[in-house]
């Protein structure tokens, strides 16, 4: 499994909800528009192609950042929360 943190930026209001529940079955809301989304290999492209389905290229702005083992392990959380922790055991 793979760990992005994904931002997004999308001013209308329906296509961020339908956005933000599509992310919900992949990880957790960490912030309004921040999610730790648990990719397994190999399901990188098709979750990036629903994805550029699901927004307005042209108004909207989505940021994924890929976090290493190492750079999961150095992420430090302040106030509520808690460090990104794998899902269980997946069927697909």
């Amino acid at each position: 499994m793979e760990l992005y943190l994904v931002a997004y930026d999308i001013p209308n209001d329906r296509r961020r909800q339908r956005v933000a529940n599509w992310l919900q079955d992949y990880g957790q809301r960490v912030q309004f528009s921040v999610f730790e989304v648990w990719l397994p290999q190999g399901e990188r492209e098709p979750f990036l192609h629903k994805l550029e389905r699901l927004i307005d290229a042209e108004k909207d702005s989505v940021r994924l950042y890929y976090l290493c083992k190492a750079c999961q392990a150095r992420v430090l959380t302040l106030g509520q929360g808690q460090a990104p922790q794998p899902p269980g055991p997946v069927i697909i």
